[in-house]
Parts: structure tokens; sequence; C-alpha cells
């Protein structure tokens, strides 16, 4: 069984959202996430992988529109 994380997005349309990702075999989330919005893909955001104090010691902070 695969292991999991909830990491938190910073900023931008999704700012304060909580998603749970799938972790690798070395225990590291995706280094990027695409979060789809209302619209589908026309409305997704680019957020990246930053390390963060305390649990669970990574966020995803806002880069941009994917479009």
């Amino acid at each position: 069984m695969a292991s999991s994380a909830e990491i938190p997005l910073v900023d931008g349309t999704f700012d304060g959202e909580t998603i749970t990702v799938e972790l690798d075999p070395n225990g590291r989330p995706p280094l990027t996430h695409h979060h789809v919005g209302a619209g589908g893909l026309a409305e997704a955001e680019i957020y990246e992988l930053e390390s963060a104090e305390g649990e669970p010691g990574w966020r995803y902070c806002w880069r941009g529109p994917a479009t």
C-alpha cells in the first residue's frame, strides 16, 4: 500500500485548500501539482512543491495558470 500525505496549497485561487498526494518510494510527494478548476483544464493552476516548517514539511506554492 502506497503512503500519502495531505499538503496545503498556498496562494492562487485554491489558497488554503489541502490535497492528498501519493508519496514516491523515497517518501516524497510529486514536485508539481496541476489543480483543475471548475472550468476544467482551461482553469488549471500550477503549484510547485516547497519545503515548509512543521508537518507535513511541504507545501505547494502557486506558480500561475497552466494555460
